[in-house]
């Protein structure tokens, strides 16, 4: 089976890091420090999922992703080069400063993207940028919603994009949801889909959604 390294242990990769266990992967959850809080949705929820730091997880890993806090992810995984290399990285970040309440408020990459910064200092490995418009507990349960969600996929290598698209199946994610947008530089549309967000937590609260396409 193959094995899955998630670069970040807070609740977006715990979160993935439960799930993609729960379907039968082995999931190596990577974090900063020994010491590093870990969200317990991954805590000794399964034998499958096991712990180390994020330069062990991203050379042992068949697939890894990119969970971290995105302002700050082009500096740690570019200092990954060797070990990313030849590997798909799938992005689920978003890059962003924070407003005065701690809600996005600007986009760290105007005009450009943190998929395409990282596609550039990692050229020997396939980034694909996908699962970053909707609040995490959607990416592992997108059936909870009421309407059927989106899930947008950017990447220049097709192999590559098949792969993760067969991982969103593995997370509940229905052929018909997913949307291939093209290569890597579209994530820059499905990033700046994250200003959206605070304005809706503001109104609503920290409820499930997803920025969906309608047709």
């Amino acid at each position: 089976m193959t094995s899955i390294g998630i670069l970040g242990a807070g609740r977006v990769g715990a979160n993935l890091a439960g799930k993609f266990a729960a379907t039968g992967y082995h999931v190596i959850l990577g974090r900063r420090s020994p010491m590093e809080e870990t969200a317990t949705a991954a805590e000794g929820t399964s034998p499958r999922v096991s712990f180390a730091d994020q330069r062990t997880t991203a050379r042992t890993a068949d697939i890894v992703i990119n969970a971290t806090p995105g302002d700050s992810a082009l500096d740690r995984l570019a200092g990954l080069r060797t070990e990313l290399a030849g590997k798909i990285l799938v992005d689920v970040s978003n890059a962003t400063r924070d407003a005065g309440d701690g809600l996005p408020g600007d986009l760290c990459y105007p005009g450009s993207s943190l998929a395409e910064q990282l596609q550039a200092a990692l050229p020997d490995t396939h980034v694909v940028k996908t699962l970053n418009t909707m609040l995490f507990m959607v990416m592992t349960a997108p059936d909870t919603l009421v309407a059927p969600p989106t899930v947008y996929v950017s990447g220049n290598d097709e192999h590559a994009k098949k792969t993760v698209t067969g991982l969103l199946g593995d997370l509940g994610w229905q052929p018909a949801w997913i949307e291939d947008l093209g290569d890597i530089t579209t994530a820059r549309a499905t990033e700046a889909m994250i200003l959206v967000v605070p304005h809706v937590l503001r109104r609503h609260g920290f409820q499930p959604f997803a920025v969906s396409l309608a047709r």
